[in-house]
């Protein structure tokens, strides 16, 4: 079906955001689509197909046909239309149960963080009617432990879901549009939260050292940057941008490192410019979901090991969100990865997302699991020009 892929992959991730966002929204393809066609000529560079009239009534070219075919169902698209099927195996066998993850319970009250952790990090999932928010504390080794979850605005009872929920974001601010109810809500939320102080053992008193916001949505990341830029809490807020790098992606160690860049493990801050210059985040979901996952199939004590406050008993809804989704082995490009699936009676894994977030927050403020640090590129040494003519006549 495609003897080539397109090789402008930075275009191609826009239009599969668009495309997912019109999908959540109910309202099709239709704006990813405006988008392909404004852009098609640089979109399709690169691309060469077998068959250049297959394409639906909807779509304007083969290319994005095969390329949205591939959106739909990686796997499926390159077995049953590329004849190169992606081996996958499920990990059944370390799959973690929402009853194992509930035992990660250690019996501390909600907020304490315990004597070792010395970061705090937060992740605020960003929907249209809720904001999901995880903190986490942790030690400089990755130990984790889950200070506190919730939703803003609170839904004042132990079970619920997104779509029922009742307080929303609206109900908050009715005379406010989408954009206005999410800034307002973003910050009465880190008014809250990044102010407080959050009690150590040993007496000592931490605070929020990151909180990353998910800026991913299209119809909330222009309100995300502007609320981080003018946020009173601007140098801990950083919008974030989760990247699905699936086998046949370019992994993040393969980018081209440019000039500003700050780089880490398996996530990167660009150097930014134009109308959203505010530094933000982008990292691997996959790589992060695995390493949230082996973190709660660590066992208690042990190094690495992350757990939850209080009892197996409060946090029935947390765990199904950490379950929401599976994973599969799959092999592309030379090299086998996770890839992270939704499960199709599931609905919600704004937690989970929640949970990866703090993680990469985590990173970012120099936590590190010990044998995965980055090595740092070596420093360049500033050259005066009187040495260089020095060395050229000498």
């Amino acid at each position: 079906m495609v003897y080539s892929f397109p090789t402008n992959e930075k275009l191609w991730e826009q239009y599969a955001v668009l495309r997912a966002d019109g999908l959540r929204a109910g309202s099709g393809l239709e704006t990813a689509t405006a988008f392909y066609g404004d852009n098609r000529q640089a979109m399709d560079e690169g691309a060469i197909v077998a068959w250049p009239e297959r394409f639906n009534y909807d779509e304007h070219s083969a290319i994005q046909h095969a390329m949205n075919l591939r959106l739909q169902n990686e796997a499926a698209f390159f077995a049953e239309y590329q004849n190169e099927p992606l081996p996958a195996e499920a990990i059944d066998d370390e799959e973690l149960s929402t009853d194992d993850i509930a035992q990660k319970a250690n019996g501390r009250n909600r907020a304490d963080v315990p004597l070792g952790s010395n970061h705090v990090t937060m992740f605020i999932d960003v929907q249209q009617k809720l904001l999901f928010y995880v903190v986490v504390s942790w030690t400089d080794e990755f130990s984790g432990h889950v200070l506190d979850y919730g939703t803003w605005p609170d839904q004042q009872r132990d079970y619920f879901t997104l779509r029922d929920a009742k307080a929303t974001l609206a109900t908050r601010a009715p005379k406010a549009g989408l954009e206005g109810s999410i800034y307002a809500a973003l910050k009465a939320l880190t008014e809250d939260y990044l102010a407080r102080e959050w009690s150590r053992d040993d007496g000592a008193q931490l605070r929020i050292d990151r909180c990353l916001i998910d800026a991913n949505w299209g119809n909330s990341t222009d309100v995300v940057y502007q609320f981080c830029r003018e946020s009173q809490f601007a140098g801990v807020v950083l919008p974030s941008h989760g990247r699905y790098v699936g086998a046949s992606s370019i992994p993040f160690s393969e980018y081209k490192r440019k000039r500003g860049d700050r780089v880490g493990h398996n996530w990167r801050m660009p150097n930014v410019q134009g109308k959203r210059a505010v530094r933000h985040v982008v990292y691997d979901t996959n790589y992060w979901k695995s390493f949230i996952h082996t973190r709660l199939a660590v066992s208690m004590g042990d190094r690495g090991c992350l757990s939850l406050f209080g009892r197996p008993i409060e946090h029935r809804l947390f765990v199904e969100h950490l379950t929401a989704e599976y994973r599969v082995k799959t092999q592309g490009r030379g090299r086998t990865v996770d890839e992270w699936k939704m499960r199709p009676e599931r609905s919600d894994n704004h937690w989970f997302d929640g949970l990866v977030g703090c993680a990469v927050a985590a990173s970012i403020q120099g936590v590190v699991l010990p044998g995965t640090s980055v090595t740092a590129e070596p420093s360049r040494r500033r050259v005066k020009l009187s040495e260089l003519q020095r060395n050229r006549h000498g």
